[in-house]
């Protein structure tokens, strides 16, 4: 099966979101309290919690719990909480693979546009949400914030799986921001590539064809053995489950594995790149 979800790339709201906050919003005006006396109550600020009451952003679990004490809800906004659906700053059309990822065993991220999004740096990922067109508001950069460092773990947590990242070497050179921001992402490439179940390999531009021209692509194994792969493009998305669309994109894989550098001459290349800036 093939899952093509022409959607653009706001983060979408959802009825459970909806329900929560109203939840939270009628505990509110029960205890008489107006949104800027609740805020610093629980520690947030005035944007995030008229957010949050507006089903725009996922309540954290310190909200939720401070919430549930300061409004003595009993119980009933941590119950809320339990049936909340969808993640802080994903789109839509995204959380489908974000719920795989964290079940992968085998990750394979080919990327031709930008550095992939579990190995790129706060700084450098904060960068891409601030200059993205249509512009977002700061609460919504705030919310990718979150929803991408809490992917960027995925790498760091889960020890035992193996991943394997093939980057285009123009991506790396690419100034997306000040050569701080771009020295600090290729420190954490060159740390990130240190891993034992991390292999990164770059393809460089001196090769002409290769079998990744089609675009970027991700592949992932679960614990019950089966593949999956998501494709994404402008304002597009593929989550493709169907067996034999998967093994052509891992043959496609398994070619750019040849045609990239090996490990340690991408390892040599990032350090040339490192210099230069």
């Amino acid at each position: 099966m093939t899952d093509e979800v022409p959607k653009g790339s706001e983060p979408e709201t959802s009825e459970s979101l909806k329900a929560f906050g109203e939840v939270v919003k009628v505990f509110r005006k029960r205890a008489g309290l107006t949104q800027e006396q609740f805020a610093p109550l629980v520690g947030y600020s005035l944007p995030m919690v008229a957010s949050i009451e507006q089903g725009r952003r996922l309540p954290s679990k310190e909200f939720v719990e401070k919430a549930e004490e300061v409004l003595d809800a009993f119980g009933v906004i941590r119950a809320a909480a339990k049936h909340l659906s969808r993640k802080a700053g994903l789109a839509k059309w995204f959380e489908k693979w974000a719920e795989l990822e964290p079940q992968a065993v085998t990750f394979y991220i080919f990327e031709n546009r930008f550095v992939p999004g579990l190995i790129q740096t706060p700084a450098y990922a904060r960068t891409l949400f601030e200059k993205q067109i249509p512009a977002l508001e700061d609460d919504q950069i705030e919310a990718k914030m979150i929803a991408r460092t809490e992917r960027m773990r995925l790498v760091t947590d889960h020890p035992l799986t193996i991943y394997s990242f093939i980057i285009e070497e123009h991506v790396l050179r690419r100034r997306v921001a000040d050569s701080e921001v771009a020295r600090e992402q290729i420190d954490h490439i060159l740390s990130i590539g240190e891993r034992r179940n991390i292999d990164l390999q770059v393809m460089p531009q001196s090769r002409g064809y290769h079998a990744g021209l089609g675009g970027p692509l991700q592949l992932l194994e679960t614990e019950e053995n089966a593949w999956y792969a998501y494709c994404e493009g402008q304002r597009t998305s593929q989550l493709i489950s169907d067996p034999k669309e998967v093994s052509i994109l891992q043959k496609r894989y398994a070619r750019m594995r040849t045609q990239a550098l090996s490990v340690e001459a991408s390892v040599g290349l990032l350090r040339e790149i490192r210099g230069a800036l």
